[in-house]
């Protein structure tokens, strides 16, 4: 049992599912799929884009991603790494990834911030901020 009474097995399990929903940014992203990114988001999500852009509810984000990912991915990949999950409930989650963006030989590392909730049995991106790494260690 972990101290906040979940038990090793079940937080194994929702930490697969977190996990998916963050293999689904991936894909979505390097298939340039807006519907499928945009539907993991909760409606009044918040979004910080990696240039800092603020995006406030599905709407924004979803007028936003379409004008940005059609033809974004043509010559680049990107990949998405959970690297630290904590609970901040059982049904809430900060979630550390890595991003690592490739283009044309090119690249840079992203460190995302993810807090997700759980709404009605699935995962869903909360509040999300994309941030550049100048100086990986």
């Amino acid at each position: 049992m972990i101290s906040d009474g979940v038990d090793e097995r079940t937080r194994e399990a929702e930490i697969a599912a977190i996990k998916e929903v963050v293999a689904t940014v991936e894909h979505s992203q390097n298939n340039e799929l807006v519907e499928e990114f945009v539907g993991l988001f909760r409606e009044d999500a918040i979004w910080t884009t990696g240039h800092g852009r603020r995006l406030f509810g599905r709407d924004a984000i979803a007028a936003f991603t379409q004008q940005v990912l059609p033809g974004a991915m043509r010559e680049s990949t990107v990949t998405f790494e959970v690297e630290h999950v904590l609970f901040l409930r059982p049904d809430v989650a900060a979630v550390k990834v890595r991003q690592v963006s490739r283009s044309a030989g090119e690249g840079y590392v992203g460190s995302p911030m993810y807090v997700m909730t759980k709404e009605d049995g699935r995962w869903m991106l909360t509040a999300a901020q994309n941030t550049v790494v100048v100086d990986e260690e």
